[in-house]
């Protein structure tokens, strides 16, 4: 099997990235492409959490909040939360100094983990990482403005509603 000639891109932000690839022959003896690989730029949500493995590792875990593209109907930002973990001690010390709040840039594969008894099966999915960079918040580029042409509408839309049923209860 030839591996792919590498692939060049550029990460959102700014950073090249060199992808390589390898030709897999699947069952039916066509050649396909397996590629399980994920980037992420986001903000690191919270303080790092670090669990001790029975085998003497360490798993490092965090999430990450990345900003969607859309915008709810009412105009506000969208966002996913990303659970992470590495058991990179280089991408662990990386994110063990980073603040909540501050902007990461990892790669890694996204693993589903089942844990639990065959009866009552527990899936979670998380991005392993297996770099991590900070990113400075002049690198990225600025949010996107709403796609509505009614800027009073988004403005509006921001602007918290009074909710009567609350007011009558106090």
């Amino acid at each position: 099997m030839q591996p792919l000639s590498p692939e060049r891109r550029s990460s959102r932000s700014g950073l090249p990235l060199i992808v390589k690839s390898d030709l897999h022959q699947s069952i039916d003896r066509r050649m396909t492409v397996d590629r399980n690989e994920v980037l992420l730029v986001g903000r690191l949500s919270a303080a790092v959490e670090e669990q001790p493995m029975p085998s003497g590792d360490t798993a490092t875990k965090w999430r990450i909040i990345v900003r969607r593209r859309r915008r709810d109907r009412r105009g506000g930002i969208v966002t996913d939360s990303i659970p992470c973990v590495t058991f990179n001690r280089e991408a662990a010390d990386v994110v063990r100094g980073l603040k909540p709040r501050d902007l990461i840039e990892v790669t890694g594969a996204f693993r589903c983990r089942v844990f639990g008894p065959p009866a009552a099966k527990i899936w979670r999915y998380e991005v392993e990482v297996t770099t991590a960079h900070p990113v400075a918040a002049a690198a990225l580029p600025p949010p996107a403005a709403p796609e509505d042409d009614h800027p009073a509408e988004a403005s509006a839309a921001l602007v918290p509603r009074q909710v009567s049923y609350l007011a009558q209860a106090s």
